[in-house]
């Protein structure tokens, strides 16, 4: 059976004109349709027939390697754009009925069911060799897109997103057989033109961080760039700090053992005006390889929360302290592991002659699953020993008071530090002893942080806190740069329920073409960081992730069309006191498939917004009152937590107060006098009525148009959003600040 299939692969590749990499192709397309023919083991039966029980129809078979022609929808295309797409037909689809074509210009696979055949024609690949040096091979990306590709997903995605997955890439065709040797200094390998496609097939639920500088996707592709001599001092880089914390050392692999393999990841590293200023080449082992209890056991480690950046954030403009920045170097490179790891060695830097011993890791290494919690345990260990207490609130925050009332607060997230205090000298004295014990880099005052850009008005005590490049580049990814602003996150006319969702296969299909998943992400990134005021939009175009339908769709390019006009809204924060102040809202029954409410709050520190949330209920509340109640429990919450944290610090206040828009709830939370009409109500809910008695937080009565957190509920008109954004401090840098305008 072997041989007949590699005959007909033979006769297949050769009648169609096809190059050799298309085997794979062909060899499925055999199978399939040696399965559909009568067999003589089985008396001329035919296999597929006897071992699924259908009919068998050959009506929608065509002629392998034949010219064919995709449609493309009407809402992938422009006005003037073609209807159709070239293609050459490759085989058909497996679990769902549709034709597997190769598009000759995007270099990838396409599915399609509406497809025109001429089966008397063929695709010239010769002619196109003269124009395109090599394409990549078909197997290795059909996994990446089952349908006609959009222009909207044509973007390039940072490697360390793809899991450790590395996409092949053959070499000319002219030297098919032979691979060239890339470790040869002179070696000159033609560079790829081809297309990065993001997987869609998988939803993801983390926070998309934009890259679109075309970094080199392999060794091999770092070899032939243009900056090939940047990208190998990186490497070389690297591997140095390899050694330097004897990170391994060569072995043989011990029997029963297996090692994992590894691959090089590119990054060009930009300071906040764009401009390159290093090179960054990282070695990171393919972790997705290892088993739980044989290679790893705990892997969970922390990060520093957003809300407490903010928070600190506030305490620096408002009282003009110091805030420094520092950079660990191959930060996982510290932790040490108790797990036997065996690694393979390097491409480009193994030893000659040695190629057969294997790398036994002593020290953790980047994309191990325990790497991020050795590099915390070692980090936490050193904070401790130099007298800083990790914070209960946060344990990636760490806090050193002095006997003359002054302090420093250090702030991890992974590898990059934030250093705060009113000393310059005291501030030293903490980055001296860093750099003594880890390989660090100095950045000076801090200007960016997490993709947040950083800039400050010391004269006036203002920072902002800014992310315009981020969702400029989320605009561009989405084709929006042309949109026509819009004022508000979300329009009274959107009435999004799950009867938007696509019913029948063929609209689920179409909605697959669109990048639903990737734009609710990147959306939710910068809501997350910096823009409140998009909470409740994102809130609602989230629930429909699992089932998308076109008016979702609609909804999500609106949200873009706002940021468009809004892209420079920064956080503020200074001017004022470093005190809390709580805002808490709710609506009733905004979810139309559920009638849940929906629950939201918002908390400004020094005239900055530093905690927001717009979230749906739990459970459906019966009247306006108990909604409002159970957003006043969440917003206590919250607020307790606030509080216990910038005691922490050394920053109690008087009293903490929560502005509320309800007098019924303010009554309810008081007493128990309307026990008749709200006895059904969870007693978990009535932890409000005991904190406010206890004198942990106080609720304040506030006009509905003066709330701010009614912008996170619901749908508001124009100038109330802008008034509710300000109150939040979300503006627009007006003063010239380091010879740049935000």
């Amino acid at each position: 059976m072997n041989r007949t299939i590699v005959e007909k692969v033979r006769c297949m590749i050769s009648a169609a004109k096809l190059p050799k990499p298309f085997w794979g192709e062909a060899v499925l397309t055999a199978c399939y349709l040696i399965n559909r023919s009568p067999s003589v083991p089985l008396n001329f039966e035919v296999p597929e027939k006897i071992w699924t029980g259908k009919d068998i129809t050959y009506s929608h078979l065509r002629v392998f390697g034949c010219k064919a022609f995709a449609h493309v929808s009407s809402q992938l295309r422009k006005k003037l754009d073609l209807k159709s797409t070239p293609c050459i037909f490759i085989g058909y689809g497996d679990e769902e009925f549709g034709y597997r074509l190769w598009d000759p210009e995007l270099k990838k696979v396409i599915r399609s069911r509406d497809v025109i055949f001429y089966e008397d024609q063929y695709y010239d690949f010769k002619a196109s060799i003269n124009e395109q040096q090599s394409f990549k091979v078909p197997e290795m990306i059909s996994e990446t897109k089952d349908d006609i590709p959009t222009d909207e997903q044509n973007n390039e995605v940072d490697d360390a997103d793809q899991g450790g997955v590395e996409q092949g890439e053959l070499p000319p065709l002219d030297n098919i057989e032979s691979l060239p040797d890339v470790s040869n200094e002179e070696t000159q390998v033609r560079r790829s033109d081809r297309v990065r496609v993001p997987s869609s097939r998988y939803p993801t639920s983390n926070y998309i961080l934009l890259t679109s500088e075309g970094e080199p996707e392999s060794f091999q592709e770092a070899q032939s760039h243009i900056n090939k001599a940047n990208w190998q001092k990186a490497m070389k880089d690297e591997m140095n700090s390899l050694h330097k914390n004897q990170t391994y050392e060569l072995v043989k692999l011990p029997k029963g053992k297996k090692a994992l393999k590894n691959k090089w990841v590119f990054k060009l590293k930009k300071d906040g005006k764009g401009n390159i200023v290093k090179y960054k080449a990282r070695l990171v082992v393919k972790g997705f390889q290892q088993k739980e209890g044989i290679d790893f056991d705990e892997i969970f480690s922390p990060v520093v929360k957003m809300m407490s950046i903010r928070v600190v954030l506030g305490l620096v403009a408002s009282l003009d302290l110091e805030l420094e920045q520092m950079d660990v170097k191959t930060a996982f490179l510290h932790g040490d592991l108790d797990e036997e790891i065996y690694m393979e060695q390097p491409d480009g830097f193994k030893i000659p002659k040695k190629e057969h011993l294997v790398c036994k890791l002593k020290k953790s290494l980047y994309g191990l699953k325990q790497a991020p919690r050795q590099w915390y345990k070692k980090f936490d260990s050193f904070m401790v020993s130099h007298e800083y207490k990790r914070t209960i609130a946060d344990h990636c925050m760490y806090l050193k008071k002095f006997p003359d009332g002054k302090f420093v607060i250090l702030l991890l997230y992974v590898d990059d530090m934030l250093i705060v205090g009113q000393d310059a000298t005291m501030i030293n004295n903490l980055k001296k002893d860093l750099s003594k014990f880890f390989d660090m880099k100095d950045l000076g005052p801090a200007q960016q942080i997490l993709g947040m850009k950083i800039i400050r008005d010391r004269e006036s005590r203002k920072l902002f806190l800014s992310q315009e490049e981020y969702v400029e580049r989320v605009i561009k990814r989405f084709n929006m740069e042309n949109a026509k602003p819009v004022g508000t996150p979300l329009a009274n006319h959107f009435k999004l329920s799950k009867k938007n969702s696509p019913s029948s296969d063929k609209e689920k299909e179409e909605m697959k073409k669109v990048p639903y998943y990737s734009a609710v992400g990147s959306l939710m990134y910068a809501m997350v960081c910096t823009r409140p005021d998009i909470a409740h939009a994102v809130g609602v175009v989230s629930r429909y992730l699992a089932n998308p339908g076109k008016q979702h769709w609609e909804a999500v390019k609106w949200i873009l069309r706002y940021l468009k006009g809004s892209s420079k809204l920064c956080l503020c924060y200074g001017g004022a006191k470093p005190i809390v102040k709580g805002y808490t809202d709710a609506d009733m029954a905004g979810d139309l498939d559920n009638r849940k409410s929906t629950s939201s709050y918002v908390f400004t520190l020094a005239g900055g917004a530093i905690s927001w949330q717009s979230k749906l209920q739990k459970c459906v509340a019966l009247s306006t009152t108990e909604a409002e109640y159970i957003a006043a429990v969440e917003a206590g919450k919250e607020l307790i937590w606030l509080k216990r944290f910038l005691q922490e610090l050394g920053f109690p206040q008087a009293e903490y107060i929560i502005h509320c828009d309800s007098q019924s709830a303010m009554d309810l939370s008081k007493n128990s006098m309307y026990h008749s009409r709200t006895k059904h109500i969870d007693i978990r809910y009535h932890w409000l009525r005991e904190a406010i008695e206890r004198g942990e937080l106080k609720l304040s009565k506030i006009n509905t148009n003066d709330n701010p957190a009614d912008m996170l509920t619901k749908v508001v008109t124009q100038d109330k959003h802008k008034l509710c954004a300000d109150i939040v401090g979300l503006r627009i840098v007006q003063q010239r600040l380091e010879g740049e305008i935000c």
